[in-house]
C-alpha cells in the first residue's frame, strides 16, 4: 500500500475550533500521524458547533479526520508534562491559542524547543503576536470585519457590509498554515533546523483579499474609476428553472455568450475587445441586460447546450446538497462516503491534491473524545500510570 507524502511525520495538534484543526487534518490526509490534544469533559469546542449526531458535529468530523485524540488537562501540571513529552517527539506542533497562553503553561515555543530543537512550532492567532489588538479574542467574523471580507462583499447600492456565510477567515488561515508548515519542514530537510512559524488570521485574510480585490489600494496612482475587485460586476443569471453564472472575460467568450443567447451587438467595435468594453460601460450594460433577458427564457439544459457549443466559461449554480449527484462530481470521485463509529453515514470531499506517487487519502476516522488516550500514553511509556492519571483527573 502506497503511503502519503508525509508518512512518518508526527504532528501534535493543540488547537481548537477550525483553523489549526483543519490544517492538521490536511497533514493527516497526507500520511502524517496526528495526535489531537483535547480538554477532558468537553473536548474541542468544535464538537458542539452546528449540526451534530450523537455529540459529534459535522465541523469536528471534517476538521479532525484521521487523528488520534488524547483527553488531557493542560491546566494540571502533570497534564502539561504529558503534552511536553508528546511535543518532545513531534516534528510539528500546531496551536491557536491567544499569544502567551501556552507559554504560561510551559508549552510555548521556547519550552518545546529546549527539548526538541528541530521542532516546527506553528502559532496561529487572530491579530498576531504584536500590536494593540494582540490579546483580543478573534473569531472568524471578527477577522472578516477587520481584514476586509465584510466590506468587500458589501452591496454596491447600499454599502451594507455582508459576511460570508462560512468561516472563510479560519479556512484561509488553515490553508496558509499548511503551506507554511510544509515549507518549514522542507527547509529543515535542507539543514535549516527547526523554527517558529507565526501566522495570524489577519495576515492571511488581507493577503488573500488583496490578490484581486483591493486594486485601487495596491495601485496608489490609479484614478479610482473602477471597482477595486474586478469581479464585483458579476451577478448570477436566472434561467427558466434555476440559476447559473457566465464569465465572458476573453473577447471570444463575450462573442460566444452573445451568439449563444441570440443577442446582437457583440461585433460593435466599441465592445469588440476587453479594453473597449471597459471604456464603453454603458453600452456593455445595455448588451448584458439583453443577455440576462434572453437567459430567463431558457432552461438550464438549453443554456448549457448553447454555452458548451460556444465554449464559453459557465456553470450552473448547485447547492451542497445537489453537487454530490452531479455527473462530473461522480466521475471525478469528488466525495468519499463511509460509515463512522459515532455519527453513522458520512460524506465528505476527498483530499483536494492528487499525488501521483504518494496519494493522499482520508485516513481513519474522526476520534471520539479521548478515544486514544491509553494508546498514546502507552507510547510515552506511561501505561503503568494511566489509571492513576485518570483518577487524578489529569486525563480522560
Amino acid at each position: 500500500m502506497t503511503s502519503g507524502p508525509l508518512e512518518g511525520v508526527r504532528v501534535l495538534d493543540i488547537s481548537i475550533a477550525l483553523t489549526g484543526p483543519y490544517a492538521a487534518a490536511l497533514f493527516a490526509d497526507q500520511g502524517a500521524d496526528v495526535v489531537k490534544v483535547e480538554r477532558p469533559g468537553i473536548g474541542d469546542i468544535a464538537r458542539w458547533v452546528g449540526v451534530a449526531v450523537n455529540g459529534m458535529s459535522s465541523l469536528y468530523l471534517v476538521c479532525n479526520r484521521g487523528k488520534r485524540s488524547i483527553a488531557v488537562d493542560l491546566q494540571h501540571p502533570e497534564g502539561a508534562a504529558v503534552v511536553r513529552q508528546l511535543a518532545a517527539r513531534a516534528d510539528v506542533v500546531i496551536q491557536n491559542y491567544r499569544p502567551g497562553v501556552l507559554d504560561r503553561l510551559g508549552l510555548g515555543y521556547d519550552d518545546v524547543r529546549a527539548e526538541n530543537p528541530d521542532v516546527i512550532y506553528a502559532s496561529l492567532s487572530g491579530f498576531g503576536p504584536e500590536g494593540p489588538y494582540r490579546d483580543r479574542s478573534a473569531y472568524d467574523t471578527v477577522i472578516q470585519a477587520y481584514g476586509g471580507f465584510a466590506a468587500n462583499q458589501a452591496d454596491p447600492d447600499d454599502g451594507v457590509p455582508v459576511f460570508l456565510r462560512q468561516t472563510a477567515a479560519d479556512k484561509v488561515t488553515a490553508l496558509y498554515a499548511s503551506q507554511a508548515i510544509t515549507a518549514a519542514l522542507f527547509a529543515r530537510e535542507r539543514g535549516s533546523g527547526g523554527q517558529h512559524v507565526q501566522l495570524s488570521m489577519t495576515d492571511s485574510v488581507v493577503s488573500f483579499l488583496w490578490a484581486d480585490s483591493a486594486a485601487n489600494e495596491v495601485l496608489l496612482d490609479a484614478d479610482g474609476s473602477q471597482h477595486s475587485s474586478f469581479v464585483a460586476g458579476f451577478r448570477p443569471m436566472r434561467f427558466a428553472d434555476g440559476w447559473g453564472i457566465v464569465t465572458p472575460t476573453a473577447d471570444a467568450d463575450f462573442a460566444g455568450m452573445c451568439r449563444g443567447f441570440g443577442v446582437d451587438g457583440w461585433d460593435d467595435p466599441r465592445v469588440a475587445t476587453i479594453g473597449e468594453r471597459i471604456q464603453h460601460r454603458e453600452l456593455m450594460a445595455e448588451i448584458m441586460d439583453l443577455v440576462y433577458a434572453s437567459a430567463a427564457n431558457l432552461t438550464m439544459a438549453e443554456a448549457t447546450e448553447r454555452l458548451e457549443a460556444e465554449r464559453v466559461p459557465f456553470a450552473m449554480i448547485l447547492s451542497p446538497a445537489e453537487l454530490p449527484d452531479d455527473p462530473h462530481a461522480i466521475a471525478m470521485g469528488l466525495f468519499v462516503e463511509a460509515d463512522h463509529h459515532v455519527v453513522g453515514r458520512t460524506r465528505i470531499p476527498r483530499h483536494p491534491a492528487q499525488f501521483g506517487a504518494t496519494p493522499a487519502t482520508l485516513t481513519g476516522r474522526s476520534p471520539a473524545l479521548g478515544e486514544h488516550t491509553d494508546d498514546i500514553l502507552g507510547e510515552l511509556g506511561l501505561s503503568d500510570r494511566v489509571a492513576q492519571l485518570r483518577a487524578d483527573g489529569v486525563v480522560a
